[in-house]
Order: structure tokens, then sequence, then C-alpha cells
């Protein structure tokens, strides 16, 4: 069974994150750089909320606020979906489809130790298509 963790241990645990405080022009700068779509809002590695591309599209200009003034608290999502790093593929599949969100911060004991986006989510789910696919043309064909 495929976990957060094992997704976590393919593309790395790195995660980029900002404080609540920090300008969205700045976070996006970020999210530019590293070609990433969103970031953890943390606080003492703790998670508070994440600033997605969408955030900011969509609620920048219905809060009447300038890029050049508004904080990533201002815009960030709060009440972020987490799962823990053993939790498995299937559920943080769900969780996404369920909640329509498109990145799952991994904690573990309160730490923030990764975010899992819905391209890993997926990637990982035809990784596993693959492996049982050519298992069972080992098995069929009696290859070993």
């Amino acid at each position: 069974m495929t976990t957060a963790q094992n997704i976590l241990q393919v593309k790395g645990a790195g995660v980029w994150s900002v404080e609540p405080d920090t300008p969205v022009i700045s976070a996006l700068k970020v999210m530019h750089e590293k070609n990433i779509g969103a970031l953890v809002v943390v606080r003492d590695n703790a998670v508070l909320g994440i600033i997605s591309e969408r955030d900011y599209a969509r609620k920048l200009a219905l809060k009447g606020r300038s890029v050049d003034s508004a904080t990533v608290q201002d815009l960030m999502t709060t009440g972020v979906i987490t799962v823990t790093p053993d939790q498995s593929l299937d559920l943080c599949m769900d969780l996404m489809t369920a909640k329509r969100i498109r990145h799952l911060p991994v904690v573990d004991n309160g730490k923030l130790v990764g975010v899992i986006s819905i391209g890993d989510v997926v990637k990982a789910v035809i990784s596993e298509k693959e492996d049982l696919i050519r298992h069972l043309e080992n098995y069929i064909t009696g290859a070993r």
C-alpha cells in the first residue's frame, strides 16, 4: 500500500512555505521561481493555511485589495486539510476529490514534513497500476 510518506520519498520532502505576514507579491514570486501552484502558510512550523494561485486570482479582486498592499493572511485558505505520513494513497486521492483541493500538507506530530499535490497522487496511481500490470504479465507468461 502506497502512503503519503512513499510519495514524499519519491518527490522529496522539501516544502516551500511562507508566513502569514508575507506580502502576496513575494509569495507569487516564490511560486513562479519554484514553478509551484501553492505555498503552505506556517508559523513556528505549524500549518495555518495555504495560499494558491487560485486564491490570488479569485480573492484579491473580490476583496478590493491591491497586490502591493495585500499579505498572504488576507488571501490564504484556512482550515487546511492535512494528512499524516502513514495515510494511504487512496485516502489522499479521496480527500482531494471530495474536498476539491489540489494540495495536501503532510503533518507528523504537529510538524509540517511535506506537501502532496494532485499531480503527485496521479503519478503514484499510474506507477502502482504499471507495477500491477507488469506483475500480472510476468505471472501469465511464467517470467520471473
